[in-house]
């Protein structure tokens, strides 16, 4: 397969396990349950897909890449775009699963999608949403950029960025869901409408400041060395 096929399948599998955890086994396994469900998922992709795309499955981690020098941009558009197409049929499929019980309601149960303030979650303000999701899409690209780097030992990239995921969402999920990716949230809150759309802003802009922003001061990193 070709790259972008391979972020298309990565996205998708990362949203419909870890948002159909959150949809379908919320009530059972819980937000500890939720949080291993996305960090499982990229583990398994980062070592399915890894080896063809480099596994970013995010376009703020495919952006961090361009900005800390380690793709271009049109290759980062490709990537981007199927990566928002993975996550938008990832969403598609959940909720026709979801569907099949006859009690679920995407207006009452969701998909899984972010958000913030009254009614969500733990009601965590706006402000709040948007420093998580800088900072922990931050440190989340650091992760990523130092265990992929020429120096790491990359058999265990994708353990390290996957345990990394994990210990984001067990803090955050209260907070927004935890997005750190905009595909993630685009794909749900494209079918949930209303709320989840208008906010939606937050998780394409807070992710990407956050990721270019690590990408930036590894590539000041990598300059100084030089």
């Amino acid at each position: 397969m070709n790259k972008e096929i391979a972020e298309f399948i990565g996205t998708f599998t990362l949203v419909l396990f870890g948002c159909g955890a959150a949809v379908i086994a919320g009530a059972d396994i819980g937000l500890t349950g939720i949080s291993f469900a996305f960090g499982f998922a990229l583990i398994g992709m980062a070592y399915g897909i890894g080896p063809v795309s480099g596994c970013h499955i995010n376009p703020a981690v495919t952006l961090g890449a361009v900005a800390a020098g380690r793709m271009n941009m049109g290759e980062a558009i490709r990537y981007i775009i199927a990566q928002v197409a993975g996550a938008t049929v990832a969403a598609l499929v959940l909720m026709i699963i979801a569907s099949g019980k006859a009690d679920y309601s995407v207006a009452e149960n969701g998909l899984g999608q972010n958000g913030w303030g009254a009614g969500y979650l733990g009601e965590y303000s706006m402000s709040a949403a948007f420093i998580f999701e800088v900072v922990a899409t931050f440190l989340f690209m650091v992760v990523i950029l130092g265990a992929t780097g020429e120096k790491a030992p990359t058999a265990i990239a994708g353990l390290a960025i996957g345990i990394a995921l994990v210990v984001i969402h067990l803090v955050g999920i209260n907070i927004t869901g935890v997005s750190v990716n905009p595909a993630r949230s685009f794909g749900p809150a494209l079918f949930v409408g209303g709320t989840a759309l208008s906010q939606l802003w937050l998780f394409i802009v807070a992710p990407i400041i956050g990721a270019v922003a690590a990408g930036a001061l590894f590539r000041s990193e990598l300059l100084d060395a030089d």
